[in-house]
């Protein structure tokens, strides 16, 4: 689960990490209202969705007077903003964060997250701060330093104060830093965090360390554990296709394709996309119903896949282990005619009734090919994909 910007400077400064005075609102005339409590300019009015590289998108604009800040509000609330990382609809823009902008003198980059490598919480530095940390560890990876936290004794000062000597900070900033070092990794381990960001980590004029910006993802699987988190999930801000899926105890990821995939089995479903792939096409999304796929499962499946106009055709790939191939076909059929589409479906069942299940499409008298093994169905639904596309 992702928070906003607004919402991981709070649990921040809860942890006393320094971030500036900053004031969130859902109206314009509020953000007006806000510039003039944090009086003197300039401020910078940030739109507050889940993702980045909102600057580049106008998303962030630096403002001199509370008429400005109000303009740049009344712009973006209600409306979308598309990013390089939001997807061609882009997030809706609910919040605006406004604070009394900064003169940095150097910018850094703070982050922890789990190094599946050693399967340690991880800190990150670099003092390449205020570009993307996927972009320099691409290009220049020596510039992130890291360091590996135990879980049995918990962050140490002496290794906050070792990065913060090899970024280059001296005096008061050192104990600044290892402080936030400290928070961060305390922060992490005790609200099951799955990701923190802090970019840039701002020295400023007076020489004092300030977070500028906050990326914050907590662990959805530990959330039980954190019924004060959940209350800061904004579905706003998720496609609303996946969380229908989640509502049906099914995973959906949305991709670029145009065969949509349903499949039971989270390895299944990713060796179906290869072999989709692998025969020249291209997955809509990653679905997988799960081990007990039930007929109305696979129903609301197929109508979640359907909504992506992309689709020209579907692949349906079912293992039948402990769910029945029959009652999959069941809710194939159904699925097809309540709602009523033209989309080609490519069935592969295998497993417990497969063959009854294959009877049962065969007779439909609907547009629902079966086939006798994975490479074939596969072959099969980019042909129709292709067909389709030409029409």
């Amino acid at each position: 689960m992702h928070l906003h910007e607004y919402q991981s400077k709070e649990m921040l400064r809860n942890y006393g990490i320094p971030v500036p005075d900053f004031k969130v609102s859902t109206k314009a005339t509020g953000i007006g209202k806000a510039a003039y409590e944090l009086s003197p300019g300039p401020f910078v009015c940030k739109c507050q969705v889940h993702s980045g590289a909102r600057g580049k998108a106008g998303g962030v604009m630096l403002v001199n007077t509370p008429a400005e800040a109000e303009a740049f509000a009344a712009k973006w609330l209600g409306n979308r903003l598309v990013t390089t990382q939001s997807g061609p609809h882009g997030k809706l823009v609910s919040r605006v964060l406004i604070e009394r902008a900064t003169n940095a003198v150097r910018e850094l980059y703070l982050g922890a997250t789990i190094d599946r490598t050693n399967a340690h919480l991880t800190i990150m530095a670099s003092e390449a701060g205020g570009m993307s940390i996927e972009e320099l560890a691409a290009k220049e990876p020596e510039k992130i330093l890291k360091v590996p936290i135990d879980e049995l004794t918990g962050p140490q000062p002496y290794q906050g104060r070792a990065l913060a000597y090899q970024l280059g900070l001296k005096g008061k900033q050192v104990n600044e830093f290892t402080r936030i070092f400290v928070g961060i990794a305390r922060m992490f381990l005790e609200k099951d965090l799955s990701l923190v960001e802090i970019n840039p980590l701002a020295v400023t004029q007076e020489g004092n360390l300030l977070c500028l910006d906050a990326k914050i993802n907590l662990d959805s699987y530990a959330l039980y554990r954190h019924p004060d988190l959940v209350e800061l999930d904004d579905p706003s801000q998720e496609d609303p296709r996946i969380a229908r899926a989640v509502a049906s105890g099914f995973t959906y990821v949305p991709l670029e394709g145009n065969i949509g995939c349903l499949v039971n089995g989270a390895g299944l479903a990713m060796g179906t996309m290869d072999i989709i792939k692998n025969s020249g096409g291209s997955p809509a999304n990653f679905l997988d119903v799960g081990g007990t796929a039930t007929r109305e499962r696979v129903m609301e499946a197929f109508k979640i896949i359907l909504e992506d106009k992309n689709v020209r055709c579907i692949l349906v790939n079912i293992f039948g282990g402990i769910v029945r191939c029959d009652l999959i076909a069941e809710g194939i059929l159904g699925a097809v005619r309540e709602v009523s589409t033209d989309v080609a479906v490519v069935v592969r069942l295998e497993g417990n009734h497969a063959k009854a299940g294959a009877e049962l499409l065969m007779h439909s008298g609907l547009n629902i090919k079966a086939a006798t093994d994975l490479r074939q169905a596969a072959q099969l639904a980019v042909q129709m994909a292709e067909e389709a596309a030409l029409r």
